[in-house]
């Protein structure tokens, strides 16, 4: 089997996360807080779109928790993974199960579809890693606690509730 290699001069993507403008966010009661660097989008990639729509196959951002702080509420997706490499602080980590885990530098972590997670910074320090999610045309974040739904590429919150298959189709 042969395979072919193409290398154009000039052709390397680089960015320095210095160089990359953080967005800052936070919950009205401030239990969530999180600033992120999105690595992919400054190395030319559209944020949440994939290569169909002229992105990056993955999303990379350096995420950074401040000290007893949360990044985001628990929930899981329905077909997003997420790989987590812990770089600095520490802190703890919520599973499927609710169960907390102890997180330090060096850990890394993969969720897959369906599993439920959340970070949470118990340290005194910020707790900052990198998280790469692939991307997928379309995921629904699912809340356990509130039954909410966030659903992507409408990036909307939403609260279903249950109909007939057939009601308002004939």
């Amino acid at each position: 089997m042969a395979y072919l290699f193409f290398v154009r001069e000039n052709s390397m993507n680089r960015t320095n996360e210095a160089a990359v403008v953080p967005e800052y966010t936070k919950s009205p009661g401030a239990s969530f807080q999180v600033t992120r660097c999105h690595m992919s989008v400054a190395l030319g990639g559209k944020r949440d779109i994939g290569p169909w729509g002229g992105g990056h196959p993955f999303d990379v951002e350096l995420a950074i928790i401040p000290a007893g702080k949360k990044n985001y509420p628990y929930h899981s997706h329905a077909a997003q993974t997420e790989y987590y490499i812990i770089v600095s602080g520490a802190g703890v980590f919520v599973d499927e199960g609710g169960q907390e885990h102890a997180i330090r530098v060096g850990d890394h972590i993969i969720v897959h579809p369906g599993q439920a997670h959340q970070m949470i910074n118990t340290s005194s320090e910020e707790l900052r890693y990198y998280v790469i999610a692939d991307n997928h045309r379309s995921d629904v974040a699912t809340y356990p606690k509130t039954g909410k739904r966030h659903i992507k590429p409408e990036m909307r919150c939403i609260r279903v509730e249950d109909v007939d298959y057939y009601q308002g189709e004939e």
